[in-house]
Protein backbone atom coordinates (compact mmCIF):
# COMPACT_ATOMS: atom_id res chain seq x y z
CA UNK A 1 0.00 0.00 0.00
CA UNK A 2 1.17 3.79 -0.63
CA UNK A 3 2.12 6.21 2.07
CA UNK A 4 -0.17 8.12 3.93
CA UNK A 5 0.66 12.03 3.88
CA UNK A 6 -0.82 14.07 6.55
CA UNK A 7 -2.84 11.15 7.59
CA UNK A 8 -5.19 11.39 4.44
CA UNK A 9 -3.82 11.04 1.43
CA UNK A 10 -2.63 7.78 0.28
CA UNK A 11 -0.10 8.40 -2.24
CA UNK A 12 -0.30 5.54 -5.24
CA UNK A 13 2.01 6.16 -8.38
CA UNK A 14 3.26 9.36 -9.89
CA UNK A 15 1.42 9.99 -13.46
CA UNK A 16 3.30 13.54 -13.91
CA UNK A 17 6.35 15.92 -13.27
CA UNK A 18 6.40 19.63 -13.07
CA UNK A 19 9.17 22.39 -12.42
CA UNK A 20 8.32 22.55 -8.96
CA UNK A 21 7.44 18.94 -7.79
CA UNK A 22 5.97 15.61 -8.87
CA UNK A 23 2.11 14.86 -9.28
CA UNK A 24 0.79 11.70 -7.68
CA UNK A 25 -2.37 9.73 -7.99
CA UNK A 26 -3.78 9.36 -4.38
CA UNK A 27 -6.67 8.66 -2.75
CA UNK A 28 -8.28 10.66 -0.20
CA UNK A 29 -9.57 8.46 3.02
CA UNK A 30 -11.84 11.73 3.76
CA UNK A 31 -13.68 12.21 1.01
CA UNK A 32 -13.10 8.49 -0.16
CA UNK A 33 -12.10 9.81 -4.04
CA UNK A 34 -9.18 9.81 -6.13
CA UNK A 35 -7.68 12.73 -6.49
CA UNK A 36 -4.42 14.06 -7.98
CA UNK A 37 -1.48 15.54 -5.64
CA UNK A 38 0.99 17.80 -6.15
CA UNK A 39 3.62 17.07 -3.76
CA UNK A 40 6.78 20.32 -4.12
CA UNK A 41 10.54 18.82 -4.04
CA UNK A 42 11.64 21.44 -2.88
CA UNK A 43 11.39 23.74 0.37
CA UNK A 44 13.24 26.89 -0.24
CA UNK A 45 12.22 30.02 0.65
CA UNK A 46 11.20 31.18 -3.02
CA UNK A 47 9.75 27.64 -4.03
CA UNK A 48 7.64 28.14 -0.79
CA UNK A 49 6.42 31.35 -1.84
CA UNK A 50 5.43 30.41 -5.29
CA UNK A 51 3.36 26.98 -3.44
CA UNK A 52 1.57 29.18 -1.15
CA UNK A 53 0.43 31.57 -4.44
CA UNK A 54 -0.57 28.63 -6.16
CA UNK A 55 -2.53 26.54 -3.75
CA UNK A 56 -4.32 30.16 -2.69
CA UNK A 57 -6.04 29.84 -5.68
CA UNK A 58 -9.36 28.87 -5.46
CA UNK A 59 -11.57 28.95 -9.45
CA UNK A 60 -14.32 27.37 -9.54
CA UNK A 61 -14.97 26.59 -13.45
CA UNK A 62 -15.62 23.87 -15.55
CA UNK A 63 -12.89 24.14 -17.95
CA UNK A 64 -9.87 25.12 -14.74
CA UNK A 65 -8.19 23.13 -13.15
CA UNK A 66 -7.11 24.91 -9.92
CA UNK A 67 -5.99 23.57 -5.91
CA UNK A 68 -8.93 22.25 -3.75
CA UNK A 69 -6.73 21.72 -0.29
CA UNK A 70 -3.10 21.41 0.80
CA UNK A 71 -1.29 19.16 3.47
CA UNK A 72 1.61 19.85 5.51
CA UNK A 73 3.58 16.49 7.17
CA UNK A 74 7.27 17.75 8.65
CA UNK A 75 9.21 19.33 6.05
CA UNK A 76 7.02 18.53 2.79
CA UNK A 77 3.52 20.15 1.36
CA UNK A 78 1.09 19.16 -1.40
CA UNK A 79 -1.85 20.26 -2.41
CA UNK A 80 -4.92 18.27 -4.27
CA UNK A 81 -7.23 18.68 -7.23
CA UNK A 82 -9.60 16.44 -9.71
CA UNK A 83 -7.66 13.56 -11.41
CA UNK A 84 -7.48 14.00 -15.17
CA UNK A 85 -7.02 10.74 -16.93
CA UNK A 86 -7.28 11.70 -20.48
CA UNK A 87 -3.50 13.53 -20.81
CA UNK A 88 -2.65 17.02 -22.10
CA UNK A 89 -3.36 18.48 -25.81
CA UNK A 90 0.22 17.20 -26.22
CA UNK A 91 -0.69 13.60 -26.14
CA UNK A 92 -3.47 14.11 -28.45
CA UNK A 93 -1.14 15.70 -31.03
CA UNK A 94 0.88 12.53 -30.35
CA UNK A 95 -1.67 10.31 -31.46
CA UNK A 96 -3.76 12.06 -34.08
CA UNK A 97 -1.41 14.80 -35.56
CA UNK A 98 -2.88 17.94 -37.10
CA UNK A 99 -6.55 18.36 -35.74
CA UNK A 100 -10.00 19.41 -37.76
CA UNK A 101 -10.69 22.98 -37.52
CA UNK A 102 -14.05 22.97 -35.90
CA UNK A 103 -11.94 20.51 -33.67
CA UNK A 104 -9.89 22.60 -32.76
CA UNK A 105 -12.76 25.46 -32.13
CA UNK A 106 -14.21 23.67 -29.78
CA UNK A 107 -10.69 22.95 -27.53
CA UNK A 108 -10.00 27.26 -28.36
CA UNK A 109 -13.85 27.80 -27.30
CA UNK A 110 -13.78 25.98 -23.70
CA UNK A 111 -9.93 27.29 -23.23
CA UNK A 112 -10.98 30.99 -23.55
CA UNK A 113 -13.69 30.55 -21.57
CA UNK A 114 -11.84 28.68 -18.47
CA UNK A 115 -9.21 32.20 -19.39
CA UNK A 116 -12.00 34.47 -19.02
CA UNK A 117 -12.85 33.51 -15.13
CA UNK A 118 -9.51 33.66 -14.33
CA UNK A 119 -8.67 36.80 -15.83
CA UNK A 120 -11.66 37.72 -14.20
CA UNK A 121 -10.12 36.90 -10.70
CA UNK A 122 -7.13 39.35 -11.53
CA UNK A 123 -4.67 36.16 -12.35
CA UNK A 124 -1.77 36.03 -15.29
CA UNK A 125 -0.98 31.97 -15.78
CA UNK A 126 1.78 33.01 -17.75
CA UNK A 127 2.36 29.32 -18.72
CA UNK A 128 0.14 28.67 -21.35
CA UNK A 129 0.90 25.56 -23.57
CA UNK A 130 -0.41 22.06 -24.79
CA UNK A 131 1.17 20.61 -21.66
CA UNK A 132 -0.84 22.87 -19.28
CA UNK A 133 -4.03 21.99 -21.09
CA UNK A 134 -5.51 18.53 -19.63
CA UNK A 135 -8.06 16.59 -21.22
CA UNK A 136 -10.91 14.43 -19.47
CA UNK A 137 -10.94 10.98 -20.83
CA UNK A 138 -14.26 11.30 -23.02
CA UNK A 139 -13.54 9.24 -25.72
CA UNK A 140 -15.37 9.95 -29.13
CA UNK A 141 -17.44 12.61 -27.24
CA UNK A 142 -18.00 16.22 -27.21
CA UNK A 143 -14.07 17.11 -25.84
CA UNK A 144 -13.46 18.03 -22.35
CA UNK A 145 -10.28 20.50 -21.04
CA UNK A 146 -9.25 21.69 -17.83
CA UNK A 147 -6.70 24.97 -18.08
CA UNK A 148 -3.66 23.55 -15.37
CA UNK A 149 -0.80 24.21 -13.50
CA UNK A 150 -0.84 27.86 -11.97
CA UNK A 151 2.95 27.74 -10.87
CA UNK A 152 4.03 30.82 -12.00
CA UNK A 153 0.67 32.63 -12.12
CA UNK A 154 0.67 35.65 -10.66
CA UNK A 155 -2.22 38.64 -9.92
CA UNK A 156 -1.70 41.94 -11.10
CA UNK A 157 -0.10 44.37 -9.00
CA UNK A 158 1.59 41.88 -6.63
CA UNK A 159 5.00 41.75 -6.70
CA UNK A 160 7.22 39.73 -8.68
CA UNK A 161 8.95 36.97 -7.78
CA UNK A 162 11.92 37.26 -10.12
CA UNK A 163 14.64 39.18 -10.99
CA UNK A 164 15.44 41.73 -13.35
CA UNK A 165 16.24 40.98 -16.55
CA UNK A 166 14.79 36.95 -16.18
CA UNK A 167 11.32 36.42 -17.57
CA UNK A 168 9.52 32.73 -16.65
CA UNK A 169 7.50 30.22 -18.75
CA UNK A 170 7.83 28.08 -21.55
CA UNK A 171 10.26 29.08 -24.60
CA UNK A 172 8.62 29.03 -27.26
CA UNK A 173 5.11 30.61 -26.17
CA UNK A 174 6.64 34.00 -24.73
CA UNK A 175 4.66 36.98 -26.01
CA UNK A 176 7.43 39.52 -27.48
CA UNK A 177 6.81 42.22 -24.60
CA UNK A 178 7.57 39.48 -22.57
CA UNK A 179 10.88 39.14 -23.77
CA UNK A 180 11.54 42.95 -23.27
CA UNK A 181 10.62 43.01 -19.73
CA UNK A 182 7.40 44.01 -19.74
CA UNK A 183 5.08 43.08 -16.50
CA UNK A 184 2.39 40.25 -17.06
CA UNK A 185 -0.57 40.96 -18.12
CA UNK A 186 -3.87 39.29 -19.84
CA UNK A 187 -2.67 40.15 -23.47
CA UNK A 188 0.31 37.80 -23.12
CA UNK A 189 -2.10 34.62 -21.71
CA UNK A 190 -4.32 35.35 -25.05
CA UNK A 191 -0.61 35.62 -27.73
CA UNK A 192 0.09 32.15 -25.65
CA UNK A 193 -3.87 31.03 -26.69
CA UNK A 194 -3.02 31.69 -30.23
CA UNK A 195 0.35 29.74 -30.12
CA UNK A 196 -1.72 26.83 -29.36
CA UNK A 197 -4.18 27.25 -31.48
CA UNK A 198 -1.31 27.04 -34.76
CA UNK A 199 0.40 24.14 -32.57
CA UNK A 200 -3.32 22.15 -33.10
CA UNK A 201 -4.15 22.72 -36.54
CA UNK A 202 -0.54 21.66 -37.68
CA UNK A 203 1.12 19.25 -35.37
CA UNK A 204 3.91 20.87 -34.70
CA UNK A 205 4.98 24.02 -32.67
CA UNK A 206 5.25 27.16 -34.24
CA UNK A 207 8.50 29.10 -34.77
CA UNK A 208 7.10 32.42 -32.33
CA UNK A 209 9.86 34.32 -33.51
CA UNK A 210 10.25 34.13 -37.37
CA UNK A 211 6.25 34.69 -36.87
CA UNK A 212 6.70 38.07 -35.09
CA UNK A 213 9.48 39.39 -37.49
CA UNK A 214 6.67 37.99 -40.55
CA UNK A 215 4.36 40.46 -38.24
CA UNK A 216 6.56 43.67 -38.14
CA UNK A 217 7.98 43.18 -42.06
CA UNK A 218 4.71 42.81 -43.76
CA UNK A 219 1.90 42.57 -41.32
CA UNK A 220 -0.84 39.84 -41.21
CA UNK A 221 0.55 37.46 -43.53
CA UNK A 222 -2.06 35.22 -45.46
CA UNK A 223 -4.26 32.64 -43.97
CA UNK A 224 -1.91 29.02 -44.20
CA UNK A 225 -3.21 26.24 -46.59
CA UNK A 226 -4.36 24.16 -42.99
CA UNK A 227 -6.44 26.52 -41.61
CA UNK A 228 -9.58 28.58 -42.86
CA UNK A 229 -9.68 32.23 -43.46
CA UNK A 230 -12.50 32.85 -41.00
CA UNK A 231 -10.49 31.03 -38.38
CA UNK A 232 -7.31 32.97 -39.28
CA UNK A 233 -8.82 36.12 -38.97
CA UNK A 234 -9.45 35.08 -35.22
CA UNK A 235 -5.80 33.86 -34.90
CA UNK A 236 -4.31 36.91 -35.92
CA UNK A 237 -5.96 39.09 -33.68
CA UNK A 238 -4.37 36.71 -31.15
CA UNK A 239 -1.34 36.74 -32.31
CA UNK A 240 -0.36 40.69 -33.14
CA UNK A 241 3.46 41.59 -31.76
CA UNK A 242 1.88 44.88 -30.54
CA UNK A 243 -0.45 44.11 -27.55
CA UNK A 244 -2.39 46.98 -28.07
CA UNK A 245 -3.52 45.46 -31.69
CA UNK A 246 -4.45 42.14 -29.80
CA UNK A 247 -7.89 41.26 -28.59
CA UNK A 248 -8.35 42.70 -24.81
CA UNK A 249 -9.78 40.24 -23.13
CA UNK A 250 -10.68 36.55 -23.83
CA UNK A 251 -14.16 37.23 -23.61
CA UNK A 252 -13.71 39.13 -26.95
CA UNK A 253 -11.94 36.72 -28.49
CA UNK A 254 -14.08 33.95 -28.08
CA UNK A 255 -17.37 35.88 -29.79
CA UNK A 256 -15.05 36.73 -32.57
CA UNK A 257 -13.87 32.49 -32.35
CA UNK A 258 -17.87 31.51 -32.20
CA UNK A 259 -18.60 33.61 -35.32
CA UNK A 260 -15.77 32.64 -37.10
CA UNK A 261 -16.83 28.85 -36.46
CA UNK A 262 -20.15 29.30 -37.74
CA UNK A 263 -18.64 29.96 -41.17
CA UNK A 264 -16.33 27.05 -41.24
CA UNK A 265 -17.62 24.34 -43.90
CA UNK A 266 -19.07 21.17 -42.59
CA UNK A 267 -16.68 18.18 -42.03
CA UNK A 268 -16.39 15.59 -44.48
CA UNK A 269 -17.82 11.98 -43.69
CA UNK A 270 -14.51 10.31 -44.12
CA UNK A 271 -12.67 12.35 -40.86
CA UNK A 272 -11.27 9.78 -38.84
CA UNK A 273 -13.43 10.43 -35.05
CA UNK A 274 -10.96 12.02 -32.66
CA UNK A 275 -10.74 10.20 -29.17
CA UNK A 276 -9.31 10.96 -26.07
CA UNK A 277 -8.20 7.66 -24.33
CA UNK A 278 -7.12 7.37 -20.43
CA UNK A 279 -3.51 8.20 -20.55
CA UNK A 280 -3.20 7.34 -17.01
CA UNK A 281 -3.75 3.25 -16.97
CA UNK A 282 -4.81 0.91 -14.63
CA UNK A 283 -4.74 1.47 -10.90
CA UNK A 284 -1.77 -0.83 -9.00
CA UNK A 285 -2.56 -3.77 -7.07
CA UNK A 286 -4.54 -3.32 -3.86
CA UNK A 287 -6.37 -0.51 -5.31
CA UNK A 288 -9.75 -0.35 -6.82
CA UNK A 289 -12.42 1.61 -7.91
CA UNK A 290 -13.92 2.53 -4.39
CA UNK A 291 -10.48 2.60 -2.83
CA UNK A 292 -7.96 0.83 -1.23
CA UNK A 293 -8.77 -3.04 -1.44
CA UNK A 294 -8.90 -4.57 1.87
CA UNK A 295 -5.69 -6.86 2.90
CA UNK A 296 -7.07 -10.97 2.91
CA UNK A 297 -6.71 -12.13 6.32
CA UNK A 298 -3.93 -15.62 5.75
CA UNK A 299 -5.46 -18.83 6.86
CA UNK A 300 -3.70 -20.42 9.86
CA UNK A 301 -0.88 -23.00 9.38
CA UNK A 302 -2.39 -26.27 9.73
CA UNK A 303 -1.15 -28.74 12.67
CA UNK A 304 1.65 -30.72 12.20
CA UNK A 305 1.37 -34.04 11.75
CA UNK A 306 1.54 -36.72 14.52
CA UNK A 307 4.70 -38.86 15.08
CA UNK A 308 4.41 -41.77 14.39
CA UNK A 309 3.76 -45.06 16.89
CA UNK A 310 6.05 -47.48 17.63
CA UNK A 311 6.20 -50.97 16.00
CA UNK A 312 4.38 -53.57 18.03
CA UNK A 313 6.99 -55.84 19.93
CA UNK A 314 5.53 -58.99 17.88
CA UNK A 315 6.26 -57.84 14.51
CA UNK A 316 9.30 -58.93 12.05
CA UNK A 317 11.85 -56.88 12.96
CA UNK A 318 12.50 -54.33 10.10
CA UNK A 319 15.56 -55.08 7.28
CA UNK A 320 18.90 -53.13 9.22
CA UNK A 321 19.31 -49.17 7.50
CA UNK A 322 21.54 -46.49 7.85
CA UNK A 323 20.23 -44.40 10.62
CA UNK A 324 18.22 -41.22 9.27
CA UNK A 325 19.14 -37.79 11.05
CA UNK A 326 15.65 -36.56 12.71
CA UNK A 327 14.38 -33.42 11.55
CA UNK A 328 11.21 -31.23 12.67
CA UNK A 329 8.18 -31.89 10.53
CA UNK A 330 7.92 -28.16 8.64
CA UNK A 331 4.45 -26.88 9.15
CA UNK A 332 2.77 -25.93 6.25
CA UNK A 333 1.65 -22.11 4.85
CA UNK A 334 -1.52 -21.38 3.40
CA UNK A 335 -0.51 -19.92 -0.25
CA UNK A 336 -0.92 -16.10 -0.48
CA UNK A 337 -2.74 -15.02 -3.31
CA UNK A 338 -0.34 -13.58 -6.39
CA UNK A 339 -2.69 -10.45 -6.89
CA UNK A 340 -1.59 -9.98 -3.12
CA UNK A 341 1.97 -10.62 -3.11
CA UNK A 342 3.67 -7.22 -4.49
CA UNK A 343 1.60 -4.91 -2.79
CA UNK A 344 1.94 -6.12 0.91
CA UNK A 345 5.54 -7.33 0.56
CA UNK A 346 8.21 -4.76 0.46
CA UNK A 347 6.83 -1.04 1.39
CA UNK A 348 7.78 1.88 -0.79
CA UNK A 349 9.89 4.54 0.26
CA UNK A 350 7.93 7.57 1.37
CA UNK A 351 7.94 9.67 -1.77
CA UNK A 352 7.93 12.73 0.29
CA UNK A 353 10.60 12.31 2.49
CA UNK A 354 13.97 13.81 1.93
CA UNK A 355 16.63 10.27 2.45
CA UNK A 356 19.14 10.96 5.69
CA UNK A 357 21.98 12.41 5.01
CA UNK A 358 25.22 10.21 4.98
CA UNK A 359 27.81 11.20 7.40
CA UNK A 360 29.76 12.91 4.68
CA UNK A 361 26.97 15.46 3.91
CA UNK A 362 26.17 16.67 7.77
CA UNK A 363 29.58 16.13 9.67
CA UNK A 364 27.38 13.57 12.22
CA UNK A 365 27.18 9.95 12.53
CA UNK A 366 24.73 7.58 14.45
CA UNK A 367 26.03 5.26 17.05
CA UNK A 368 25.60 2.05 17.17
CA UNK A 369 23.52 0.27 19.74
CA UNK A 370 24.92 -1.51 22.82
CA UNK A 371 25.42 -5.15 22.17
CA UNK A 372 23.28 -7.10 24.19
CA UNK A 373 25.16 -9.71 25.98
CA UNK A 374 23.01 -13.31 27.20
CA UNK A 375 22.30 -13.27 31.06
CA UNK A 376 22.58 -16.86 32.25
CA UNK A 377 19.77 -18.38 34.30
CA UNK A 378 19.96 -17.98 38.63
CA UNK A 379 20.13 -21.92 39.51
CA UNK A 380 20.15 -21.91 43.44
CA UNK A 381 20.76 -25.25 43.50
CA UNK A 382 24.43 -24.52 42.36
CA UNK A 383 26.47 -22.23 44.68
CA UNK A 384 28.59 -19.84 42.86
CA UNK A 385 32.07 -20.83 42.13
CA UNK A 386 33.56 -16.89 42.08
CA UNK A 387 32.29 -13.22 41.95
CA UNK A 388 30.52 -12.78 38.88
CA UNK A 389 32.73 -10.71 36.54
CA UNK A 390 31.16 -7.33 34.72
CA UNK A 391 31.37 -7.45 31.40
CA UNK A 392 32.84 -4.25 29.90
CA UNK A 393 30.71 -2.47 27.89
CA UNK A 394 31.35 0.26 25.27
CA UNK A 395 33.19 3.59 26.51
CA UNK A 396 29.86 5.83 25.78
CA UNK A 397 27.35 3.53 28.19
CA UNK A 398 27.03 4.34 31.77
CA UNK A 399 29.70 2.20 33.71
CA UNK A 400 27.52 -0.28 36.84
CA UNK A 401 28.24 0.80 40.38
CA UNK A 402 30.87 -1.44 41.95
CA UNK A 403 28.95 -3.19 44.76
CA UNK A 404 31.38 -4.65 47.58
CA UNK A 405 30.46 -8.44 47.78
CA UNK A 406 28.92 -9.81 51.22
CA UNK A 407 30.40 -12.83 51.25
CA UNK A 408 33.46 -11.53 52.30
CA UNK A 409 34.80 -11.92 55.63
CA UNK A 410 33.80 -9.42 57.89
CA UNK A 411 37.21 -8.08 59.69
CA UNK A 412 38.61 -8.86 63.00
CA UNK A 413 37.49 -8.15 66.88
CA UNK A 414 39.14 -7.30 70.30
CA UNK A 415 38.59 -10.41 72.87
CA UNK A 416 36.13 -9.31 75.68
CA UNK A 417 32.72 -9.23 76.35
CA UNK A 418 30.12 -6.97 74.26
CA UNK A 419 29.31 -3.40 75.08
CA UNK A 420 25.90 -4.31 76.53
CA UNK A 421 27.68 -6.21 79.51
CA UNK A 422 30.97 -4.27 80.17
CA UNK A 423 29.42 -1.15 80.84
CA UNK A 424 26.91 -1.90 83.64
CA UNK A 425 29.62 -4.01 85.15
CA UNK A 426 31.49 -1.14 85.29
CA UNK A 427 29.53 1.22 86.44
CA UNK A 428 28.30 -1.41 89.26
CA UNK A 429 32.60 -1.39 90.11
CA UNK A 430 32.54 2.06 90.51
CA UNK A 431 29.38 2.27 93.05
CA UNK A 432 31.02 -0.60 94.85
CA UNK A 433 34.43 1.63 94.95
CA UNK A 434 32.64 4.69 96.33
CA UNK A 435 30.98 2.60 98.76
CA UNK A 436 34.06 1.75 100.06
CA UNK A 437 35.57 4.69 100.45
CA UNK A 438 32.83 5.98 102.05
CA UNK A 439 33.07 3.21 104.94
CA UNK A 440 36.75 3.88 105.48
CA UNK A 441 35.72 7.48 106.26
CA UNK A 442 33.16 6.43 108.78
CA UNK A 443 35.61 4.51 111.08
Amino acid sequence: MGEVFAGRYELIDPIGRGGAGAVWRAWDHRRRRYVAAKVLQQSDAHTLLRFVREQALRIDHPHVLAPASWAADDDQVLFTMDLVAGGSLAHVIGDYGPLPPRYVCTLLDQLLSGLATVHAEGVVHRDIKPANILMEATGTGRPHLRLSDFGISMRKGEPRLTETNFVVGTPGYFAPEQLLGAEPDFTADLYAVGLVALYLLHGTRPDSQALVEHFLTHGTPPAPATVPEPLWQVLAGLLQPDPQARFRTATGARKALNAAAEMLPEPEGGEEPVEIFDQLGPLPAGFGPDGPVARPVQDAAPPAPPAPHPAPAHTAPAPHTAPVPHTAPVAATAPVPQAYQEPYGEQPQNPYRQPVPGPSETGSFHLPPPVAHPVPPFDPAVPPTQPQQHVSTHPYTAQPVQVPDRRQEAPGRRPGPPPKVAVPVLLLALVSLAVGFWALTQV
